[in-house]
């Protein structure tokens, strides 16, 4: 795919960011756990938009994951990495605005405030340069 953006890994002999096999981040929690509810839900809207509506690829998706430098995709669980990527392809593929997003989010925000819940104000990057044109959306 033309515009490929690779992110590399430092002192990891070239690999690239999602390139983590055999690399010493610690043990692996191999227990079994259940979904928190927001997981559940990510991972029926990408089942949902992808398949169902034909929204965006699993490819489509996997090029936004592996689009992440290095500190943003280390500090991101799986799910969150989903949630994030499924953000960035709705508003490639032009199926809602960055700015009807961010309202939406700041609609939700205050819904949770009035109803006593603790909220963040900590906004997720975005994957800047991952969009390079019309005719790279996958």
């Amino acid at each position: 795919m033309s515009g490929k953006q690779q992110n590399y890994r430092n002192n990891a002999g070239g690999r690239t960011v999602h390139d983590v096999g055999g690399l010493d981040f610690g043990a692996v929690d191999m227990d079994e756990h259940d979904l928190a509810l927001w997981e559940r839900r990510v991972d029926a809207m990408i089942v949902l938009l992808a398949t169902d509506k034909a929204a965006f690829t699993v490819d489509g998706m996997r090029r936004v994951i592996e689009s992440y430098g290095e500190q943003q995709y280390d500090n991101t669980t799986y799910y969150e990495k989903w949630c994030r990527a499924l953000r960035n392809l709705l508003v490639e593929q032009d199926v809602v605005s960055q700015e009807e997003l961010a309202q939406k989010v700041a609609e939700a925000r205050a819904t949770m405030r009035a109803a006593g819940r603790d909220v963040s104000d900590e906004d997720v990057p975005w994957n800047e340069g991952i969009w390079t044109g019309e005719a790279d959306r996958t």
